[in-house]
C-alpha cells in the first residue's frame, strides 16, 4: 500500500502561509530540544560529512546550527529556506564575527542547495508535519545527497496533542490539529522516494504549564492549526475565556495541578543508496544517474 500523498486532513493553503510566517530572532525551544535529542542520533554515525544541508534552519534551531558547526567543523555548510531573509538571518548568526580569522578561512557557509549529489548530510528538523507535499520533498532530499549520504529528520507524530484533541472533542468542537503522518508511513515514503536502510524511532515528551495563557503562547509559536476543517471565522473574548475553561481540564493533581500536554517525537535516518540499473534489450540511464554512478565506482547490474 502506497504513503498518503501528504499528511492526513492536512490544508495546503494553510501549510504555506505558516511556511510563510517569519520565525522571528530565535527558534522555537521545543525545536531546539528536539535538535539536541536528534544530535545524539549522530554518535552512531561514522560518515564525517564534508558538506551538509540544513533545511529550514530558522524552525530547526539556531543553537542547533552551531552545534552541528561545532560537530562537522571542517565541513562546508550549505543553509535552505523557502524565505531567502530567513536563510540569510541564520547564516549571520551561524557565522563567525568579522573579526574572527574563522568567518574569512573556516568552512563556506552558503544560502541554497549545493549542486545534485553533492551533500552527504541533510538535516530537516520537526518540518516534515507541517508539509502538504512531503513526498516531494524527499525527492528532493533525495537529489541533494551524493550517493551513501544520509538524511537526519523529526517531526511530530500522530499521538501529539492528544489530551488538547480530546479537550476540543468533548465540547464539539472542531480538531484544533490536522492528524500527523505514522512513522511507519515516513518510513514507506522514505522507501518510494528511493533511500534506503530506513531507520524509524519515536519518544514521547510531556510537557507542563501553569496556565493555559502559557500553553497557548508556545503553541503560536510552534505552529498553527493547519486543519482542513479548522474554525474559519474569529473567534470572540466569550470564546478565549471558554477556551481558558476547558484547557483547565488538562491540569493533573499528579503534576500538582500543572496542566499536561504530550507530544509525539518521530525521528528518521536513512541513506541514498548507490545507483543500479539493470539490463536489458535496450538500457536508459540519466545522464545525473550516469555521472553518480561513475563517481561512486557503481556497475550496471547484471539482473533482468
Amino acid at each position: 500500500m502506497s504513503a498518503p500523498e501528504r499528511p492526513p486532513s492536512l490544508d495546503p493553503v494553510a501549510a504555506a502561509r505558516w511556511s510563510a510566517h517569519p520565525v522571528g530572532e530565535a527558534s522555537p525551544w521545543l525545536h531546539e530540544e528536539v535538535a539536541f535529542r536528534m544530535q545524539e542520533r549522530l554518535d552512531f554515525i561514522k560518515l564525517q560529512p564534508e558538506r551538509w544541508v540544513h533545511w529550514e534552519p530558522g524552525r530547526g534551531g539556531l543553537q542547533a546550527q552551531r552545534a552541528l558547526q561545532k560537530r562537522y567543523p571542517k565541513a562546508e555548510v550549505w543553509l535552505n529556506s523557502a524565505q531567502p531573509a530567513e536563510a540569510m538571518a541564520a547564516r549571520e548568526v551561524a557565522q563567525a564575527r568579522w573579526w574572527q580569522a574563522e568567518r574569512w578561512f573556516g568552512p563556506r557557509i552558503a544560502l541554497g542547495l549545493p549542486p545534485a549529489g553533492q551533500a552527504q548530510m541533510l538535516w530537516a528538523n520537526m518540518l516534515l508535519h507541517t508539509c502538504a507535499q512531503p513526498q516531494q520533498i524527499l525527492k528532493i532530499w533525495h537529489n541533494t545527497l551524493a550517493v551513501d549520504g544520509f538524511l537526519m529528520f523529526s517531526c511530530l507524530g500522530p499521538d501529539s496533542l492528544r489530551e488538547l484533541r480530546e479537550a476540543y472533542a468533548r465540547q464539539g468542537w472542531p480538531a484544533p490539529a490536522h492528524e500527523f503522518t505514522d512513522m511507519h508511513d515516513w518510513g514507506d515514503m522514505l522507501v518510494e522516494a528511493g533511500f534506503a536502510e530506513p531507520v524509524m524511532d519515536m519518544e514521547r515528551i510531556t510537557l507542563t504549564y501553569e496556565s493555559p495563557q502559557r500553553m497557548l503562547a508556545d503553541l503560536r509559536a510552534w505552529g498553527r492549526n493547519l486543519h482542513v476543517q479548522r474554525f474559519a471565522g474569529l473567534r470572540g473574548r466569550r470564546w478565549r475565556a471558554q477556551l481558558d475553561q476547558v484547557l483547565m481540564t488538562l491540569a493533573r493533581p499528579e503534576e500538582g495541578g500543572r496542566l499536561s500536554l504530550s507530544f509525539e517525537i518521530v525521528y528518521g535516518h536513512a541513506l541514498k543508496p548507490r545507483p543500479r540499473a539493470s539490463v536489458s534489450a535496450q538500457t536508459e540511464i540519466g545522464l545525473d544517474q550516469m555521472r553518480q554512478m561513475l563517481r561512486s565506482g557503481s556497475r550496471i547490474s547484471d539482473k533482468v
